[in-house]
């Protein structure tokens, strides 16, 4: 058997894996709670991925009925860009900064100006930060709360804070730190003079983890937490990856033409290129990815993390928000919503705050609220992928993954927005899917299997035909008006904002 763990803002989730078929046998979750304030502050306790982690791999492996001792490797995937500073024996110093956090915007302005705008982050990372990258995390606990910032003896993410509690090693890998702000995506290697700008004291020599190849493991589990799982000896961990980069493998997303994107917390679009992919804007991220090669990506803030705020607050549950957006007509009767509830990345607005143009007395009623935050978030990935249009990122088909995926309705929306067929996994949770299948990947070339990683995905990654959607025409032209609609809106009130070109075959 191989384990995939994935962190994610709202849970972790764990996925089993048999060796011979590469088939699903066994899955669960544990919640998360998240801290957050007005300032932006989105912080969550890594001790409660510790916990959670533990509470979903004994659920999965007691519902599969398997022998735990038949597991051979696992793979971690963890939500990028989140800041877990530990000290000598790797207990954090503060609770780890996320992703989402936008309370740090001020730093890392002050980190972009320092190395030369745009063009000089360009230059000396291949990736411009944003003000979700570890980065502006780690100068805000520098400015902020001094007292720990002195006790930091390394700096890790999220996945590479499980590896370490598994392993006892601090290690990571291209992908992960990719989204850290200073990481060469085009050498592959830590960018010390970059760290330097942001926490002179620290020695980079010290505090930044081991890189170790995506098909290399980051060691394998300790005896004492073997024992606890009741693990055998000598399991190999994984290299492990980002939440993106091993949703990439998890979605068979691992050659140029495939194009993934995911209906989260965040929403992100992403697809494969076999070279660097720097864009002339900071809004396309040029990562690596957990298997070998670049991952160009756009991420939004506020995608499922949006339409949970709206359900809540008209006290809905899933179903009722569906039947809601079922209910009301493409374009929400005029309303167009800018949900930045969280800021956004992309656009670049890290303090836009969440907005709902065009109520009247006629059209101002829960149904539209709830159609227009679905259809502003879905074009705001659209305006993600626009400007991937430069990078020649030209999708046949989107896979889709997240939460967002199970609800056919939003499904359409994006085939029709797109005009795109869009096909989604059997299995939903692709991020831990893709940290079961490296693992599986990591443990036979190490035995001296000449495996590649997309004949592991071939077999691993089911499309679930019930799932799948194809544009319907007339839907297409309305939605066409519809994203114009929307772009007219975020420029009116953002004049700032770049405008992208808009891909002509939509």
């Amino acid at each position: 058997m191989y384990v995939g763990i994935d962190c994610g803002t709202q849970s972790t989730k764990v996925v089993l894996i048999d060796a011979d078929n590469l088939a699903v046998v066994g899955e669960a979750s544990a919640p998360h709670t998240l801290q957050s304030g007005d300032n932006g502050r989105r912080e969550q306790s890594a001790d409660e991925w510790i916990a959670a982690f533990e509470t979903a791999f004994t659920e999965a492996v007691t519902n599969a009925g398997i022998d735990r001792r038949a597991i051979e490797a696992i793979g971690v995937s963890g939500q990028q860009h989140s800041l877990v500073a530990v000290d000598h024996d790797n207990r954090p110093v503060h609770p780890a900064k996320l992703w989402c956090d936008t309370e740090t915007a001020p730093e890392n302005a002050e980190i972009v100006d320092a190395l030369g705008g745009t063009s000089g982050c360009l230059d000396q990372l291949g990736v411009v930060p944003q003000p979700g990258f570890t980065i502006s995390k780690i100068a805000w606990l520098r400015r902020y709360r001094p007292e720990a910032y002195r006790r930091i003896d390394a700096l890790l993410l999220p996945h590479d804070y499980i590896n370490c509690y598994l392993t006892g090693e601090r290690t990571s890998e291209d992908g992960d730190a990719s989204g850290t702000g200073y990481f060469d995506t085009r050498t592959r290697q830590w960018a010390p003079d970059v760290l330097r700008v942001a926490a002179p004291e620290l020695d980079p020599a010290r505090v930044l983890p081991r890189l170790v190849a995506p098909d290399e493991p980051a060691g394998t589990v300790r005896y004492d937490v073997a024992e606890r799982l009741g693990l055998g000896t000598n399991v190999t961990v994984a290299a492990g990856g980002g939440d993106n980069m091993m949703a990439a493998i998890g979605t068979g997303n691992i050659e140029a033409g495939t194009v993934t994107l995911s209906l989260g917390s965040s929403g992100t679009i992403f697809a494969h290129s076999d070279a660097p992919a720097i864009a002339d804007n900071a809004g396309i991220a040029n990562f690596c990815t957990s298997h070998g090669g670049w991952l160009p990506l756009a991420c939004t803030m506020n995608v499922t993390a949006a339409t949970q705020l709206v359900a809540t607050a008209f006290n809905m549950a899933t179903d009722d928000f569906s039947a809601a957006i079922a209910s009301a007509p493409i374009g929400a009767d005029g309303v167009i919503a800018l949900p930045f509830f969280n800021g956004e990345r992309v656009p670049p607005l890290p303090s836009a705050t969440g907005n709902f143009d065009g109520l009247t007395p006629h059209n101002f009623n829960q149904a539209n609220l709830c159609r227009a935050t679905v259809e502003g978030a879905t074009c705001g990935l659209v305006y993600g992928l626009d400007h991937m249009a430069s990078l020649g990122v030209q999708p046949d088909e989107l896979r889709l993954v997240g939460g967002g995926a199970r609800n056919a309705v939003w499904r359409q929306i994006v085939a029709d927005i797109t005009n795109r067929p869009v096909v989604a996994p059997v299995v939903g949770e692709a991020a831990a899917l893709g940290g079961a299948i490296q693992a599986a990947w990591c443990h036979q070339r190490q035995r001296g299997e000449a495996v590649t990683m997309k004949a592991l995905a071939d077999q691993a990654v089911r499309l679930d035909d019930q799932l799948a959607c194809t544009p319907i025409e007339s839907n297409v032209v309305a939605y066409r008006a519809i994203y114009q609609h929307y772009l007219d809106t975020l420029t009116h009130r953002y004049p700032d904002v770049p405008r992208p070109t808009v891909d002509t075959t939509r």
